[in-house]
């Protein structure tokens, strides 16, 4: 069934193999200039790499744009080290030694499968392949016919080869396939006729239908949670994350030993029903006020990014006009042709020098232009960046840390006042129950602080480097006109005047 090593010395992947690979499937011109100047092996789409004698899966990181990959024919036992390969179209891992099907999970976008003869007793690992069209694991060491459900998640499952396992010897093989993957086309290289899929639905309908139920209760569960991370992704987003509830309170009692001490004592009770509530209503008007600021925040920036849009575009037509009036205004080819004709040379090389006088202004002001809107959008980042400070600090030290003080002074009950004020042991640990809680107060205080910042940074930087990569090619553009406009004077011969 598979492949044997013993009289055969293994491979591996180097940049030999790979060399000749590419050499071998190119076409014969193409593949001599590939030997002879190299090739950038980010261009490779396909490669092909059977019958190779290749034990380990190596060394093919650099192929990030690689759409089929053939390793058919060695001697290969484990998937491993294509983690880069996310652009994979079509596998081939036939004819090898295979035992675990695994080190899939980057490969969303597969199509074509082959397992095809290995060593392989069951189907798993494979959540990810939610493409998979076409799926071979013939000659395998599948024993039963369950691991088929194991199919029904891929969707869009239409040819599928199991020939030649143990498990296609059971005598209900075909319709316990058809009936379990309704979708499917061709099965061991046949057509899946119609007749065949009636009965198998018919004889499977009870399994089915249970099967479906748990799948949809299993992706309405899928669904749910998938929504709530996605509310927690936006509330991370807008550094509200986990203060929509209790969270932080049942943190900070969590690690304060001294509170479950405390709480024992007369009158603590009643303390301890009204400050929960009290902080949760804090953190969620916290929490609501955050999600508004977010909003103003991305509303902000997209104002901020229009605003920039805007200048630019602005600076764009300034600097076309500046050169239209250039153009005009010298009437390039005349004065050119001015300079070529004129009826001496101490008047061409007037004009020359006027001409050059010109050509440095323009350069100056399209320049002086340039460095106008690379100013304005410093401005406008430091604007942006103060902006945002001012809302952390109203955020972060007005809201949060406020109620991390825990002056409850007028709430409290008069017995537990007294037994404060006048039990120093108390008084200690009272201390030190609310250190521990105002230190975990204080760590996601710097938690929103360090987020906002954070995101300061990633807003202004970007910012910063779309204008410096934009500022880089304005001025290539503007040095290599004034440089034409350079060379066409330069390249003008002035005529010896007639004696």
């Amino acid at each position: 069934m598979s492949q044997l090593y013993n009289n055969i010395e293994p491979n591996i992947i180097d940049d030999e193999m790979v060399q000749k690979a590419i050499e071998e499937q190119c076409p014969e011109d193409i593949g001599k200039l590939a030997k002879r100047e190299g090739i950038n092996l980010k261009d490779v789409t396909e490669l092909q790499l059977g019958f190779r004698n290749i034990l380990q899966i190596d060394n093919l990181w650099q192929f990030e744009n690689l759409t089929k990959l053939q390793l058919d024919n060695n001697i290969i036992e484990k998937i491993e080290a294509l983690e880069s390969l996310v652009h994979l179209v079509w596998l081939d891992l036939s004819f090898n030694n295979i035992e675990v099907i695994e080190g899939l999970d980057t490969l969303v976008k597969l199509q074509d499968l082959s397992l095809y003869n290995n060593r392989i007793s069951k189907i798993e690992h494979m959540d990810t392949l939610q493409e998979l069209q076409i799926f071979s694991i013939g000659k395998n060491n599948l024993t039963t016919l369950e691991d088929v459900i194991y199919l029904r998640r891929f969707k869009n499952l239409r040819t599928l080869n199991l020939t030649g396992n143990p498990l296609c010897h059971d005598e209900q093989y075909t319709l316990f396939v058809v009936a379990h993957l309704p979708d499917l086309v061709y099965l061991d290289f046949k057509l899946v006729s119609d007749t065949t899929r009636e009965v198998a639905v018919l004889k499977y309908e009870d399994l089915t239908e249970l099967l479906e139920r748990e799948e949809a209760q299993a992706l309405a569960q899928l669904e749910e949670k998938q929504a709530k991370q996605k509310e927690l992704e936006y509330h991370k987003t807008a550094f509200v994350e986990y203060l929509n509830g209790s969270f932080l309170f049942d943190s900070m009692f969590a690690e304060d030993t001294e509170a479950a001490k405390l709480a024992c004592l007369p009158g603590v009770g009643n303390l301890l029903q009204a400050y929960p509530s009290w902080f949760v209503s804090v953190c969620e008007n916290l929490f609501n006020y955050g999600l508004k600021e977010y909003e103003k925040r991305e509303a902000e920036v997209s104002d901020f990014y229009e605003g920039l849009h805007e200048a630019l575009t602005a600076n764009q037509q300034e600097g076309r006009k500046i050169i239209l009036d250039f153009e005009n205004r010298n009437k390039r080819v005349m004065l050119l042709d001015e300079i070529h004709s004129a009826s001496s040379y101490d008047i061409a090389e007037s004009k020359r020098a006027e001409y050059k006088e010109d050509i440095l202004q323009l350069s100056e002001a399209l320049m002086t232009l340039e460095m106008l809107i690379a100013d304005q959008l410093e401005v406008r980042c430091r604007d942006l960046e103060n902006h945002y400070h001012e809302k952390l600090l109203e955020i972060s030290i007005t809201t949060l840390e406020k109620s991390v003080k825990n002056q409850l002074d007028e709430d409290l009950p008069a017995d537990v006042r007294m037994l404060l004020v006048d039990k120093n042991t108390i008084v200690n640990a009272v201390n030190a129950s609310h250190g521990i809680r105002l230190l975990k107060i204080a760590k996601r205080e710097s938690d929103i602080l360090s987020n906002t910042y954070r995101w300061q940074a990633s807003v202004t930087e970007k910012a910063f480097q779309n204008e410096i990569d934009r500022n880089r090619d304005r001025v290539r553009e503007i040095v290599q006109y004034i440089d034409s406009l350079q060379e066409e004077l330069d390249n003008i011969e002035i005529l010896e005047p007639m004696e």
